[in-house]
């Protein structure tokens, strides 16, 4: 069994940041479970491009408010806490916060841990 905190994964190696978010990457490639799980913040006022080529992405909002907008037929929704997206064909998309957001979400493959966006808002598929 794996039994994890947010409080221990804070400032190591699974807390991963960049320019417009911090990703708390609870469960990860090597725990072993066919999926990553991470608590996400997307800091307020920020517009992210994000096209997971290699990965499917499933994000519930715990917190916050926003709005995604697929890029390949420009349909925005709108996010709150409560609500659910899924990229389950690859997506390409753009989410834009009005306040800091907080997410929980589901990577598959699962993640080893250290991807970020490339300038595509791609994450690289990494092996351990």
């Amino acid at each position: 069994m794996i039994v994890r905190t947010l409080e221990e994964i804070l400032n190591t190696d699974r807390d991963v940041k960049a320019d417009n978010w911090s990703s708390r990457r609870l469960l990860l490639k090597k725990d072993g479970m066919g999926f990553s799980l991470h608590d996400t913040i997307v800091y307020g006022g920020k517009k992210t491009l994000i096209w997971y080529q290699n990965h499917l992405e499933a994000v519930y909002c715990l917190e916050g408010e926003g709005r995604i907008e697929t890029l390949d037929d420009g349909k925005v929704y709108e996010l709150k806490p409560g609500v659910l997206y899924a990229l389950d064909k690859h997506d390409r998309h753009l989410l834009t916060t009005d306040t800091d957001m907080r997410f929980l979400c589901v990577f598959s493959p699962a993640l080893t841990g250290q991807e970020v966006h490339d300038a595509d808002g791609v994450y690289p598929l990494l092996t351990d």
